[in-house]
């Protein structure tokens, strides 16, 4: 048995899922303290399972923990960020374009230094180590403890990365290293922005999953723990101490995975209303479909794998300014305090719950009758604006797609009317209240490569073979079990503007979760 947890901004969800059968179910509202809020939904579910707790195979847990605290600017470390472009790429510096409240909280240590290599791996420019040296001399100066180092097409050739890293950990003992090549595809800046992102949030990974790691056992659970990712994948507690910016979309990622398992479906547009906002996106082949644009978080725009969305700010907790002669959906929620606020729940906020129960559209929420004289013509006008605005959102995701089903899940689905253009139906599939955690209990651990290889056609096979390995690799490093491992994607791209043969390769695998983690060999 496994169990899945996803903590959102209003509710902390657990399911206990027995193969692909859900055994028991608790929701509790999200703490400030997210350990809390864990373990009252863990207590919870147990409770109600009648299960023991070494009756569990594993703990999966999704949190966004970590991209709230970049969007707050809160609890980061400040990081020391090293490129290496000299005498290149000087004319926007590291951070150059980051809003000045996070730039601020993370330090004034930016620096540009020798070396760097061609798109094809060969060295472009030769490390200047004496110049980086004295670079490490001031970081250690200011006893800076994260470092974020990234070097023109590591992708490539990783050297250069490795190498400042080694003599960066010599010279000062226990900082933080984050390569660049470990955490971004190609691009430099946006790869740097998601290395400096990720070194920054070092610090708070380790106090939450000290934390996680303390209360789990305290529990008495013998399994692994395993926590999402933003693919629809997961990867154990350490891999995600090294990596937390892999966190930052597991939320709705869990939700995606989840509704096509409650469903049955494989490709669906799915929509997730939850207490603050409303996810809309796309599943395909059983995954998220990821967006092809950068993802921008805080202002920061990155190129790491994000799921493509369209985020709203409606949820079952969205304050409602009720007037003489109108009712407006104002952008701010109740969040987690919905069951004291709504006026359904003896509060006296107007919320969208309250709409809807009025509206007749959720009449087990709470008591219909603290509503029974709502003006129905203002709620329906109400509801028609929601409505209008996730068919927006619809249309923005379906695309391609002909006709594709909808699936409606999450607390406030309720939101979701029964026909939208362009889709042939809606579906809210028994349990979708709790998608969120069952994506997480039945996900996958999973990796991806992207490389760029100068081959000719012969040679390009066993050059995909290599790197079909190492996607692996990077998998099973995750935490999957070897001998489930499968790639799941392979994407080819030529690069026309290049004299000689050149491709893009990405690289997907994915495979079941170890239930008893081993330490992997190094990637």
């Amino acid at each position: 048995m496994r169990i899945g947890v996803d903590v959102g901004g209003t509710n902390t969800d657990a399911v206990l899922m027995a193969d692909d059968r859900m055994v028991a179910h608790a929701k509790r509202p999200t703490s400030g303290d997210v350990t809390l809020g864990i373990e009252q939904a863990l207590t919870a579910l147990i409770a109600t399972a009648g299960v023991t707790t070494d009756q569990v195979d594993a703990v999966l847990i999704g949190t966004t923990h970590f991209l709230n605290a970049v969007v707050a600017v809160h609890g980061l470390t400040p990081t020391a960020a090293i490129r290496f472009a000299v005498p290149s790429t000087r004319a926007i510096p590291p951070m150059g374009t980051w809003p000045d409240a996070l730039s601020r909280a993370l330090g004034p240590h930016r620096y540009i230094c020798g070396g760097g290599h061609e798109y094809d791996g060969r060295t472009a420019l030769p490390f200047d180590e004496r110049a980086f040296r004295a670079i490490v001399d001031r970081i250690a100066a200011d006893d800076v403890r994260a470092v974020a180092l990234t070097s023109v097409f590591s992708p490539m050739n990783a050297g250069l990365e490795e190498r400042a890293a080694g003599l960066l950990e010599d010279r000062i003992p226990g900082v933080t290293v984050c390569r660049s090549h470990e955490i971004g595809h190609l691009g430099l800046l946006r790869r740097e922005n998601a290395t400096i992102l990720n070194a920054c949030l070092i610090g708070v990974a380790d106090r939450v999953f000290d934390g996680v790691s303390a209360m789990i056992a305290r529990l008495g659970f013998t399994g692994p723990v395993y926590v999402s990712q933003n693919d629809g994948t997961v990867m154990d507690v350490d891999y995600a101490r090294r990596f937390p910016i892999a966190t930052f979309a597991s939320g709705p990622s869990n939700s995606i995975r989840g509704a096509g398992l409650l469903s049955g479906r494989d490709e669906c547009v799915v929509v997730d209303v939850g207490g603050t906002t409303s996810d809309v996106g796309v599943l395909r082949h059983g995954f998220p479909r990821t967006s092809v644009d950068n993802v921008g978080v805080n202002g920061v725009y990155t190129n790491f794998r994000m799921p493509e969305l369209r985020s709203l700010a409606v949820g079952g907790g969205s304050r409602v300014a009720l007037r003489p002669d109108s009712a407006v959906v104002l952008a701010d929620s109740v969040g987690r305090d919905l069951r004291r606020a709504a006026v359904v729940f003896g509060g006296t906020q107007p919320t969208l719950t309250d709409v809807a129960v009025a509206a007749g559209l959720a009449p087990h929420v709470g008591d219909a009758g603290r509503v029974a004289g709502w003006d129905r013509g203002r709620c329906a006008a109400v509801l028609a604006d929601v409505h209008a605005r996730l068919a927006e959102a619809v249309k923005g995701v379906r695309t391609t797609l002909r006709q594709p089903p909808l699936v409606a899940v999450g607390g406030a689905a309720f939101l979701v009317p029964p026909r939208l253009p362009g889709i042939s139906h809606v579906e809210r599939p028994e349990h979708h209240a709790m998608a969120n955690a069952v994506g997480a209990a039945m996900a996958q651990a999973g990796a991806e490569i992207d490389r760029v290889f100068q081959a000719s056609a012969d040679d390009l096979g066993s050059r995909l073979s290599r790197a079909e390995d190492e996607a692996a690799a990077r998998a099973v490093a995750a935490g999957a079990d070897p001998d489930s491992v499968r790639v799941i994607s392979v994407n080819l791209q030529e690069l026309g503007y290049f004299d000689n043969e050149v491709t893009r390769v990405r690289i997907r695998a994915v495979g079941d979760i170890q239930r008893t983690r081993q330490q992997p060999e190094p990637v």
